[in-house]
């Protein structure tokens, strides 16, 4: 999992940036950092310039905190990815709750709808599922109230992903039962600084249909990624 540069401390420490940047919206600085690892900020800040150098954190104004990069997210999620194939988990509040809001709805697109709705309500961003050939989509509102995407070009650039989401969905049919694309991974929308995560699951629509939601860089990967995947395995199930 870990390479010469990445050890096992700049790993924690690279996640502790990414989860606390997650909550705060606000570069992380190295006095926090010191804290929570009960080491000097001089070591903290040497670990930090180490991973800078190497492109997983960044320093967006002179003296102030770090953010992850996309390339720093990625090495997180994978991460999180290989642990959960490990131990895959265990349907939590949050799934439970949305398993709770279908039951009883008798059709199968009103299902996948309250799946959504409820997804955009527990994660805050925008929601989106496949039914048939159609895209529903819902929480745009959240989307756009996001820090990230209130300044510059960054709207543009959200609509043309927005826009072009169901095509590329159609076409490529990305064929985990998980999927994450990271920023400029997106093949659409490259500079949106936005993150897709979205679960395919077998629907009576299709064996290729999909759910997930759409938000900014900065995520609570772990939490969401678990209730996407949990989201998209109960609705196979009830379907």
């Amino acid at each position: 999992m870990y390479n010469i540069v990445m050890n096992e401390r700049r790993a924690r420490i690279l996640a502790a940036i990414i989860e606390q940047y997650a909550e705060v919206a606000s570069p992380v600085g190295s006095v926090t950092l010191a804290k929570l690892f009960n080491v000097s900020s001089a070591t903290i800040r040497s670990e930090m310039a180490l991973l800078e150098e190497h492109g997983f954190i960044s320093q967006p104004h002179t003296s102030a905190g770090r953010i992850p990069t996309d390339k720093g997210y990625r090495f997180y999620v994978n991460t999180l990815t290989e642990s959960n194939l490990s131990n895959p988990p265990e349907f939590d509040r949050s799934a439970r709750a949305i398993e709770a809001r279908v039951q009883g709805i008798d059709r199968a697109d009103k299902v996948i709808r309250r799946a959504v709705d409820s997804l955009v309500d527990l994660t805050q961003n925008l929601g989106l599922a496949t039914i048939g050939d159609e895209l529903y989509m819902n929480g745009i509102g959240n989307l756009f109230s996001q820090p990230e995407f209130l300044v510059g070009n960054t709207v543009q650039n959200m609509a043309r992903l927005l826009d072009n989401i169901e095509p590329w969905l159609r076409e490529t049919a990305p064929n985990e039962p998980l999927n994450v694309f990271i920023g400029s991974e997106n093949p659409i929308g490259k500079t949106s600084g936005a993150t897709l995560i979205i679960s395919r699951y077998r629907s009576p629509y299709s064996d290729k249909s999909y759910i997930g939601v759409l938000g900014p860089t900065r995520q609570s990967y772990n939490r969401v990624m678990r209730l996407v995947q949990q989201t998209g395995s109960m609705l196979e199930e009830i379907l």
